[in-house]
């Protein structure tokens, strides 16, 4: 993700890039039995007969699986902008109508779109090796004729950024540094500064490129792209990701003393202003139809692999969740939105857009917001927003999810990416914690397929966003202070 957005601030912008959702392994099976570890009973049902009656349709169902097979196999890759995109929005126009939805809406807005092209890197020296790399997203191109220099190496993002002014004129620099795995994401923070500032930083220093270890948890020779950004006051230089497998070579040939020249080819291409768009549907509510809760999850997806976990699922789960409250005949008091965000990759320009374009419209009637961004796995914790108002709300609601494995946590959740601007309007937000501890092997790679899900996990996920939409829209608060 990259802003490049002047809504707000800088520090929205940092808060936003290093936002993920959290989630955790629970041992829920399809059936929703769950041992909750603290307990000394297991516990299987719902003691609230409408939570019960959403979840056993969810979890005997395919409802979000089968949306994100289709998006996925029908459409494929949705970078922002493209083509693809557009004929995934297209697709989400006929999937909420096929599927009973009221007032689909789609908004349109500008972006400047971007492709890649054609991307080689080759060790020349101390022997010729070939590397698997990446364009980072909004990278400028080199030469045509490549660069071709000598490689000089920081083993963190930091030794960079506090090395002298001057010394890497005409350099290719090279940042590694690894990524842990945590169920709740919290190593790509920290590790996304190099993909994010590191051609700034070197470009700062005179370097002619930048290749970056991949911002992934993985040990395949697949790259990891990703939105990168220039500063206005700094030349810009090209910017790639290698694998893990081949940063893993460059250290130890650094480290046996040995001199590094390679050959960097990256021909990515400015396509300037492109359309792309939010797609939006509704089940009205019965008694508070102005009072509106918002799911939402993001359509575009990077282009290296069809986008199933990032965010393909959290297509499926938002929209399967809305679906199994309609099939279930339950008539919430409350509106419920379901959003499908674009152009999220690039700088959650779908969730900036869907502030601008409501804010003097309907934005102030949003009583809560919440995203799925962060793969398939099962949800194993649920989040309050800021307010003291919201806050008892949801630890209100939390027994209701005991059932399904889902426990509440002690720190406040942001809603997801998208939903970072609306929070920042002032719109409560909540959160469902994904076990996200693989999803960074498979993040923004050509592994990100739909092989990867596990059914019964999304299920999971569909019967909770259920529950939670069900629960949020019954409530008596409206999880604002007054």
């Amino acid at each position: 993700m990259t802003f490049s957005t002047p809504l707000k601030s800088s520090a929205l912008s940092l808060l936003a890039l290093t936002l993920i959702g959290c989630s955790n392994e629970s041992s829920s099976n399809r059936s929703g039995e769950v041992d909750l570890g603290t307990r000394n009973e297991v516990v299987t049902k719902s003691a609230n007969p409408e939570v019960q009656k959403l979840t056993d349709i969810a979890l005997n169902g395919h409802y979000g699986y089968e949306i994100t097979r289709s998006l996925t196999t029908e459409v494929g890759a949705r970078l922002a902008g493209s083509e693809q995109e557009a004929l995934a929005r297209g697709w989400a126009v006929q999937k909420f109508r096929e599927l009973g939805f009221e007032n689909v809406v789609t908004e349109e807005f500008e972006i400047n779109g971007w492709i890649r092209g054609v991307e080689t890197a080759q060790l020349v020296e101390p022997s010729v090796q070939n590397l698997y790399i990446t364009a980072l997203g909004g990278s400028v191109a080199t030469p045509q004729n490549g660069i071709e220099a000598n490689v000089v190496h920081f083993a963190t993002f930091e030794d960079l950024k506090t090395a002298p002014a001057g010394g890497l004129d005409g350099k290719i620099v090279y940042i590694s540094g690894g990524m842990e795995k945590a169920r709740d994401g919290a190593g790509y923070g920290p590790a996304n500064q190099r993909r994010r500032q590191g051609a700034t930083e070197a470009g700062r220093r005179g370097a002619a490129a930048v290749i970056v270890r991949s911002v992934g948890t993985d040990s395949h020779r697949f790259p990891h792209t990703g939105q990168m950004g220039y500063e206005p006051d700094v030349k810009k230089i090209p910017i790639g990701a290698i694998s893990n497998p081949d940063a893993d070579q460059l250290d130890r040939i650094f480290a046996s003393g040995k001199d590094v020249v390679i050959n960097l080819h990256l021909g990515t291409k400015d396509l300037g202003p492109l359309t792309s768009g939010n797609v939006m549907a509704e089940i009205i509510g019965s008694e508070k139809p102005d009072e509106i809760i918002l799911i939402g999850a993001h359509l575009d997806s990077w282009d290296l692999g069809t986008g199933a976990v990032d965010d393909g699922a959290g297509v499926g789960i938002v929209m399967g969740a809305a679906k199994v409250l309609k099939d279930s005949g339950l008539k919430p008091k409350r509106t419920i939105r379901v959003v499908l965000f674009g152009s999220e990759e690039i700088g959650l320009k779908g969730g900036f857009a869907y502030v601008e374009q409501h804010k003097d419209t309907d934005l102030s009637h949003h009583i809560l917001a919440t995203e799925s961004d962060f793969g398939a796995g099962r949800i194993y914790g649920l989040q309050t927003g800021k307010t003291d108002a919201n806050k008892a709300a949801v630890r209100a609601m939390a027994p209701e999810f005991e059932f399904l494995g889902i426990e509440l946590l002690e720190a406040e959740g942001g809603g997801g990416p998208d939903i970072i601007p609306l929070a920042a309007e002032g719109v409560p937000t909540i959160r469902l914690n994904q076990d996200g501890y693989d999803y960074f092997d498979l993040h923004h790679t050509p592994d990100d397929t739909f092989d990867k899900i596990d059914p019964d996990a999304m299920a999971q996920n569909v019967a909770a966003y259920a529950a939670l939409i069900w629960l949020a829209s019954e409530s008596p608060s409206n999880f604002k202070d007054e």
